[in-house]
């Protein structure tokens, strides 16, 4: 047996519902960006859950910084509760957008992380806002 079918694929109806969770909790890069170069950015928000060194180094134009360790009621208590929050960090090796989009969804809002994080972001050549040394590496998250 071959090791990608070692483990037989999933009843079609479960893998529709599996991939249609995903795309609630997910927002792609590519959707973001043409959203923002529409100036369309009624219904979200994005919050970069990395730490103030890692936003001040590279960020999405108009996110905000909250890092996943202070996001609570105190933090969040002026926040519009109608949007979708779009939580994202460094990559994929990265889990303080996990993070945050947990404690906000545990919170109440609405959330969905966006794939690749900033990594996948910048290697598409989006836009990128820098206030600090641009070759500082890793992730303060």
């Amino acid at each position: 047996m071959t090791n990608t079918l070692r483990f037989p694929a999933a009843d079609p109806a479960l893998a529709a519902e599996f991939f249609a969770a995903d795309l609630a909790c997910t927002a792609d890069p590519d959707d973001v960006v043409r959203d923002l170069r529409a100036g369309e950015t009624t219904g979200f928000r994005l919050v970069e859950a990395r730490g103030a060194e890692a936003f001040a180094r590279a960020r999405i134009p108009g996110a905000l910084n909250l890092p996943h360790w202070a996001i609570d009621e105190t933090t969040t208590a002026d926040w519009d509760r109608d949007l979708v929050y779009v939580v994202y960090c460094e990559s994929f090796e990265c889990n303080a957008a996990t993070k945050g989009a947990l404690r906000l969804s545990r919170l109440g809002f609405r959330v969905k992380r966006l794939a690749g994080g900033m990594r996948a972001w910048e290697a598409a050549g989006y836009p990128v806002e820098r206030s600090a040394d641009p070759q500082g590496k890793g992730c303060v998250c």
